[in-house]
């Protein structure tokens, strides 16, 4: 089953973006500017243009090891 979410907080470029998660879970690790946001889900949903979706809010940021 293919989800869409939509991501609540972060860095602004991702604030409130729509990205998809297969399969659903409890946490996204999304690759940006060299290192990793994270965000967990929440109860929330949001009606948007794409559909209703499940919000992930933003909760920390690491760093890709060079």
């Amino acid at each position: 089953m293919t989800t869409k979410a939509l991501l609540e907080g972060g860095p602004d470029d991702l604030a409130g973006t729509t990205v998809t998660i297969v399969p659903p879970g409890q946490e996204l690790k999304i690759p940006h500017t060299g290192g990793y946001e994270h965000y967990k889900v929440t109860s929330r949903h949001e009606d948007t243009e794409e559909g209703r979706m499940i919000v992930f809010q933003w909760w920390e940021r690491t760093e890709v090891a060079e």
